[in-house]
This record gives structure tokens, sequence and C-alpha cells, in this order.
């Protein structure tokens, strides 16, 4: 070797590791990620070209000089200075992934998660819970609504009869009724008689509302003639009475038994009214699922009814079932034009309005009361990862100086808390259909514990506790939850994104 001549070494060139010659005096190291850097080489120029040259080698790396030496001339072209990765590539989730199973000793990083984690699932489960609670409610509310009224009542205006009287009758029922049942939508038109009377069987007594309705329009009042909640032999309707549950309870009956109804507006005498009584046989009994009307509801056959409330060709009302009960508001007019002069239409909604409403106050304050609730659990998720940013500020900054993005760090923390949003919401969601599918052994449960007399149908209207799952209550709890936890980890994820490098490693 010539003297001064310094040993040619292969090596990797520090900025693209490329193979070059280096000199001995330089030490090539490898970059931790040549994917970052995207070099082109040229081949080496001629060697009479390169004698003559005194430009210096492009490349400012010099293998040692000598006769019948190699000159190695390198030309490195840098294309690209960095190769970005993609957002939330495998390595931000691995780095996360590890964070969450941080040990317990470094700073209850791993019980914060695990708090967060149950606050999360059981925010979502009672706000599931309570969305379906509610939708069964409202939904059995109006089913025992519709399935044992009509969904209009078309009434008679006041007027004077031939005698001076004021009466609200319609002495043309029949033809008033088959007009009304050829408005469209409408499904059918029944002519009504009602009637109060003092129900007396066993030496007690019952205020009974009495409806005098044909057999055949009977048929088609669903929650009525119901054969699994009602028993008897509703084909001899036109020889008795149909009578409700909670009447036939609080009188002490049964099918086939009789009951004499009492009615202060009777037989008409020279001295005057005089009460009718007059005994009926109970051939059908309903349980329609309202307390409030087995408790005080009979049916009667429409003949029987004008014979026995002095209703001689005359009814009361019109009873108008709809195809679409939630929109008979729109077919009000057409039913009013239709029943003709002095008739006046009342819809279900107008009776049941009040309560409706009061149902959907009742429902958005739940559901803004329970959205605080998952606020407060997702703010947890706040606290597990100011406390996991604390502990990996030495890891941050050496992500940082290796040439971590802040876009990268920021994603991996965000990946920390939504991961916990996610799974918690999931476990919550799971938990919530379950209640809903399962209420009735639940509730039968807690009922038992209790030792009965939970639910009081005489105050809550109907018998049991539903519950009605509906993906509409299942998507908002879900969007409501994630949404909150993505929105709260943005902040301490931005935080450690922003976090100096030196700082971090000042004291390490």
């Amino acid at each position: 070797m010539a003297r001064g001549r310094q040993p040619r070494k292969w090596g990797l060139c520090p900025l693209c590791g490329c193979a070059a010659f280096t000199p001995g005096i330089f030490q090539p190291r490898r970059i931790a990620d040549r994917s970052f850097f995207l070099a082109e080489i040229s081949p080496p120029e001629a060697k009479g070209s390169e004698r003559g040259s005194g430009a210096p080698p492009r490349h400012g790396l010099t293998p040692a000089g000598g006769e019948g030496r190699v000159r190695a001339h390198l030309t490195l072209k840098v294309t690209a200075m960095a190769r970005t990765p993609p957002p939330f590539a495998a390595f931000e989730w691995k780095i996360a992934w590890r964070y969450l199973r941080a040990r317990r000793a470094e700073g209850g990083v791993s019980t914060m998660t695990w708090i967060s984690l149950i606050g999360i699932t059981l925010a979502v489960f009672a706000l599931i819970a309570t969305l379906s609670v509610r939708s069964g409610f409202r939904a059995e509310f109006v089913d025992t609504i519709l399935g044992a009224n009509a969904h209009a009542s078309v009434y008679a205006s006041a007027r004077e009869d031939e005698f001076g009287r004021v009466v609200r009758t319609f002495p043309d029922y029949a033809e008033r009724a088959a007009r009304v049942a050829e408005v469209p939508g409408v499904d059918r038109a029944a002519p009504l008689v009602k009637g109060q009377v003092m129900a007396n069987a066993n030496g007690r007594n019952a205020g009974v509302e009495v409806f005098g309705i044909a057999a055949e329009d009977l048929a088609g009042i669903r929650r009525i003639v119901d054969p699994e909640t009602g028993r008897g032999d509703l084909a001899r309707f036109g020889e008795g009475l149909a009578l409700g549950s909670g009447v036939a309870r609080e009188l002490g009956v049964e099918v086939g038994d009789q009951v004499r109804l009492i009615s202060p507006e009777g037989v008409k005498t020279a001295f005057g009214v005089s009460p009718r009584v007059k005994a009926y046989e109970v051939v059908w009994i309903f349980t329609a699922g309202r307390y409030d009307i087995d408790r005080t509801r009979a049916y009667m056959p429409f003949d029987e009814a004008q014979l026995y409330f002095n209703r001689e060709g005359v009814a009361d009302e019109l009873e108008v079932m709809v195809s679409d009960p939630e929109a008979v508001r729109g077919l009000a007019q057409p039913i009013a034009e239709a029943a003709g002069a002095g008739a006046m239409i009342w819809t279900w909604q107008d009776a049941s309005g009040g309560f409706l409403r009061a149902l959907e106050v009742e429902d958005n304050v739940m559901f803004v009361i329970l959205s605080v609730l998952v606020l407060i659990a997702t703010m947890n998720i706040v606290s597990g990862l100011i406390m996991l940013v604390k502990n990996k500020g030495r890891d941050i900054g050496i992500l940082r100086t290796m040439g971590l993005t802040e876009g990268s760090v920021l994603r991996v923390f965000f990946i920390c808390g939504a991961f916990t949003g996610v799974i918690g919401t999931a476990l919550g969601v799971v938990l919530g259909c379950l209640f809903a599918i399962y209420i009735d052994p639940i509730f039968s449960f807690v009922n038992y514990v209790a030792g009965g007399g939970v639910w009081d149908p005489s105050i809550r209207g109907i018998y049991a506790l539903p519950a009605k799952l509906q993906a509409g209550d299942v998507f908002s709890a879900m969007a409501l939850s994630l949404g909150l936890s993505f929105v709260v980890t943005i902040f301490p994820a931005r935080r450690a994104a922003r976090m100096n490098p030196v700082e971090a490693l000042r004291y390490e």
C-alpha cells in the first residue's frame, strides 16, 4: 500500500444507504429507515475523463489517491426528502396498543383505562335501556288506545226534536256510516249507542260504560276480540254482554253468570221515568291491556242497546277505523264532509294528545340527562390520556427525535382514547340490547325481590313494563357515545403532539 494512502473500506452511504467507497477515517452508519430516502446513483465516469477533471466528486466522499487506483465517482441525487407514511399506519396502532397495556405501576394508567371503559359501558347501557323502555311504553300505550277505541268518532251537534228536547243523535246513522266508509283510507264506520249504568252481581256494584255495537263491527276491535286475552264464546254475543276483566273481577262473575244493569233513564210511566233493571248473561270477558278500559267497559248488541237506553231508530255516534291511525288528522276533514251536516269529529290524537306531548317532553328531557351521563363517562378518557401523556413524555421525545411527526403522535394517542370509547360503547350496546330483549324475566325478578307491587296498573294504565328495541335508538346512543369519545380524545392527543422533544428529554 502506498505511503499516505488510507485503506479503502466498503460502507453504506450515510444518506441513502447505498454501497460506496469511504475513507478509512469515515465510519459509515446505517440510517434507521432507509425507506425515507430515494436516491439515484449514476455509474462511474470513464477513466480518461476523470483524470483531467479538476472538479471534485459530486458525492463529497473521496477515496485515498494513488497510481492505479480506481477513482469512484458517485452522483447522488435526492429526488424526495421523505416518504410520509399514510395516516393510521400499522406502527401507530402498535404503539397505541403498547401504551394501552401500560402496567398499573406506571401511574395507574391501566386502572384509569378500565374505569373509563366501565363508565362508558354503563352510560350507554342506561341510555339504550331508557330509550327502549320509553319506546315500548309509548307503543304499548298507543296500541291499547287504537286496539280498543275508535280512531275517530263522529258526533252529532245539539238540536231540538219535535218535542222541544235537546238531542245529540243521528236518526240517519246507516246512511252516514255508509258515506263515511267510502272515504279513502277509512276501513269501516259503525254506529254506536253509549250509556252509563250500574252493574250489580253477588251483592257488588260497579259503574260501567256500555257500548251498543253490532256483532260484525265488534269483530273489528282486535283488542276486545283477541282470543289469547279473552275467554268465553264470542259467537253468542247477540245473547248477552261482553264484559271487561276488571269489571268481572270487581263483581266476582265469570262467563255464564248473570249481571244486572241498572239505568236511571228507564221505563217511561205516568209518574215519570223509572229506573230500568235488566239481567244479562256474561258471554265474553276481554282484557284490552288498559286498566281504565277493562275496569269500566262493557259491550251490548246494538239492537238491545237501542231498546235499553231508549234510542229506538237513532245512534249516538259513529265509530270510524282508518288504515293509518297516525295520519288520522289528514282524514278528519273528508270524514266530516262525508258525515254530512251537523257532524263533528274527534280523533284519538285529540283525546290523547296531551298525554302524548307529555311523553315526548319526558323523552327529550331523559335523553338530555342521559347524554350528560355519557359525557361524564367519556371525560374519564381525558383523565386517563393526560396521565398517559405525562408518563410517556420520554417516549414521545424519542419518537419525535426519530422523525415521528406531530400528526403521528396525535394519532397514536387518539387511537388510545378512541379504542376505549369504541370498546365501552360496544359493550354498552350489547348489555342494553340484552336488557330490552329479556326485560320480562328481569322485571319479574325485580318484582319478586321487592315483594310484589312494583308496577301498579291502576296508576300506569298498562299491566307490564314493555320495551321496544329500535334501530334508531341504538344508533343514536352509539353515535352520541362515539362522537363524545372522539371529541374529548382530541385535546390530550394534541397536547402530546405539541410536546417539545427537547423539554421531554432534558432530564433524561
